[in-house]
């Protein structure tokens, strides 16, 4: 079963952002709450703050309610102060790129648009002992095998794209002496990159039918003759599933309504 865990990883390997391990030591003077630590940007999985009392050397690993980390900027905050005298023992993972949380949003944002639309249908036995089915959108936990590496590419996409905004506003140095940085080539390549993994993406969407680039089948609708309504349409069934049948409602395209409020006649006169 896959997990966000795992496709944050999967993510990070893509982008090369697997940070560095690191470990730092802070002796408690019993007052002071917020430590500032030597690194950044990380990783909330794996972080371990460990408390060892001066007197027995007893190591205590701290529970999350103990502390806040800030992630992002690098600074822990006890709660309460330890005692003085006590070593605070920080052992984690400092990435460059992007925290946990922000590539979880993005993991989210893939996984969104790859299942738009779908949903998978669960075959059950009710209490009467008719058989039902029932159907639950996509999510982490019941996605295919399959089709973890494409949410994984194309998470990876979006956070391509949100460096490229950052490499965007670089400009070109050109000095008098004739020096010349050319700071607009990562811009460049961040953008050839997106390309690659998009077409990737949409390759392997094709090839399995899914994501954004699936084919997908509509169903035809037909207006009575009678009364200008659409004919209902309904969900087929299985051969064995009971219940009444269930309404389809594809979707209706009203770019051309009228949405002056101002009523119209049927068939002359007015309402």
């Amino acid at each position: 079963m896959t997990t966000y865990a795992h496709l944050i990883d999967r993510v990070r390997a893509e982008i090369a952002d697997k940070g560095e391990p690191f470990q730092h030591q802070i002796k408690s003077d019993g007052v002071q709450t917020l430590h500032d630590l030597p690194v950044d940007m990380i990783r909330e999985s794996g972080f371990v703050a460990k408390a060892i009392d001066q007197d027995d050397l007893t190591v205590t690993i701290l529970d999350t309610d103990d502390y806040v980390l800030d992630e992002e900027n690098g600074f822990l905050t006890l709660d309460p102060a330890l005692p003085d005298g006590d070593m605070i023992v920080l052992e984690g993972t400092s990435t460059a790129l992007f925290t946990d949380a922000e590539l979880a949003v993005y993991v989210d944002d893939a996984l969104g648009q790859h299942t738009s639309g779908r949903t998978v249908s669960v075959r059950y036995r009710d209490g009467n002992g008719f058989i039902k089915y029932d159907e639950q959108g996509i999510t982490v936990s019941n996605l295919p095998e399959e089709e973890e590496f494409l949410v994984a590419i194309l998470a990876t996409i979006e956070t391509l794209w949100a460096l490229s905004t950052d490499a965007a506003t670089d400009v070109d140095i050109q000095t008098a002496e004739g020096t010349s940085i050319n700071r607009s080539q990562r811009y460049r390549q961040i953008l050839q990159q997106i390309d690659l993994l998009t077409e990737k993406y949409r390759t392997l969407c094709e090839q399995l039918n899914v994501g954004l680039f699936r084919i997908e089948m509509s169903t035809l609708r037909r207006t009575s003759r009678t009364n200008n309504r659409l004919v209902p349409v309904y969900k087929a069934r299985e051969y064995d599933q009971n219940g009444p049948p269930q309404r389809l409602l594809p979707p209706v395209d009203h770019r051309n309504d009228d949405d002056s409020g101002v009523p119209s006649p049927a068939v002359g006169g007015w309402w």
